[in-house]
């Protein structure tokens, strides 16, 4: 069975989750699966091998799972990207919409070096309102959002059109 069908088989619809008319697309039952996480990361790893890449930056939280996946793959730092008030030392925050509602999210203020060029990493692109607000924080630092990779995207919700804004290489194993 090739990957796209085997993560389609994984993940489970959860309706009105994290409130009414919202369909959640949960991929925790991916996890209980060793091997096909590990070609998740693979596929990615084959999507950016040829580029110019100096960490992972990956999303809260589902998107440490194959974000510290994919830093392993590659060799690299894998930098957290949190909910306010979570990480440690200084940071740098940026307040933005979701599909159904507000939040903000930090990184370190020192978690990149200046000029660096990231893949920025989340499991799902809806609207791209939160990869979108990573890109900030990323330029921010005054360095370059090499590309996104998303393990799924919801096409109807448009975000790819949002995120393409900060780059133009997204990567989407699975499109709804």
């Amino acid at each position: 069975m090739q990957l796209e069908a085997r993560i389609k088989s994984a993940i489970r619809d959860i309706p009105d989750f994290p409130q009414p008319g919202i369909l959640f697309k949960d991929i925790t039952p991916i996890m209980q699966d060793a091997v096909l996480c590990n070609d998740i990361a693979v596929a990615f790893h084959e999507s950016f091998k040829n580029q110019k890449i100096d960490a992972i930056v990956g999303i809260e939280s589902r998107g440490f799972l194959f974000g510290m996946l994919m830093a392993q793959k590659f060799g690299l730092p894998f930098i957290p990207v949190r909910k306010k008030g979570k990480l440690p030392a200084k940071t740098i925050s940026y307040e933005y919409q979701l599909e159904y509602g507000n939040a903000t999210i930090e990184i370190h203020d020192d978690a990149l070096p200046v000029g660096s060029s990231v893949i920025i990493h989340d499991d799902l692109l809806a609207t791209g309102g939160t990869a979108c607000a990573a890109a900030e924080l990323v330029k921010r630092l005054d360095c370059k959002v090499a590309g996104f990779a998303f393990v799924v995207s919801l096409d109807f919700l448009n975000g790819r059109k949002s995120v393409e804004q900060h780059s133009t290489n997204i990567v989407s194993l699975i499109n709804y």
